[in-house]
């Protein structure tokens, strides 16, 4: 199944299901281009500490993970200690998994050394948009399937494990992209896939230091 209606009668990817929450993360973020640092950030640190669990299950946690986290603000939480990594395992709001947690930590340290090389991380992350050639025509559920991994999600992968950073898989940097506009799989049908390329129409592409 590609896609379902909703009791609004609107046909929205498969996944979105029938969870108010899910569907207002699929109507009003996911596939939308994303070139704020803190949200950017934010979604890597998530995905990680998605891996193994559903996206619904970290999305109801959301806001219990960005009061933990500082609001995601990198140098802060690059300067977390012990003490802070004790409070997260305590903090019931959200995973409580030593690894993921000090995954996050240090790759807020792994941040701040890239915006330092960089600029930016949107000025990164954009560069490894795929090109039109690499995108199927068609974007049906036969055709997305294939693509849990791109070429760009390997390299991009590959260049932040070479930097430092953890839980940064080809399959979560994928998923990264998905929801941070670096592409849109919004399904054909699907009311926002329009929407969505709209917006990366319009996007101003953030551009790496020369």
């Amino acid at each position: 199944m590609t896609l379902v209606t909703g009791d609004d009668g609107r046909a929205r990817c498969h996944w979105s299901g029938a969870h108010a929450d899910y569907r207002a993360y699929h109507d009003t973020e996911w596939g939308f281009p994303v070139s704020d640092d803190r949200r950017l950030f934010e979604k890597v640190c998530l995905e990680g500490f998605q891996s193994g669990l559903s996206w619904l299950t970290i999305l109801r946690k959301r806001e219990n993970f960005r009061a933990a986290f500082a609001n995601f603000d990198a140098a802060k939480v690059a300067r977390f200690g012990a003490r802070d990594v004790r409070r997260l395992l305590n903090d019931a709001g959200i995973i409580r998994h030593r690894g993921k947690i000090e995954a996050a930590i240090h790759n807020a340290a792994a941040y701040l050394d890239l915006v330092d090389a960089e600029g930016s991380l949107a000025a990164y992350a954009w560069s490894f948009e795929p090109t039109k050639a690499e995108r199927p025509s068609a974007r049906t559920w036969e055709a997305l399937r294939e693509f849990t991994t791109t070429p760009g999600s390997v390299a991009m992968s590959k260049d932040l494990k070479k930097r430092g950073w953890k839980f940064v898989g080809p399959t979560t940097i994928y998923a990264f992209m998905q929801a941070m506009g670096l592409v849109n799989d919004h399904f054909d049908g699907c009311h926002v896939q329009r929407a969505a390329d709209k917006a990366r129409k319009a996007f101003v592409r953030p551009a790496r230091r020369a």
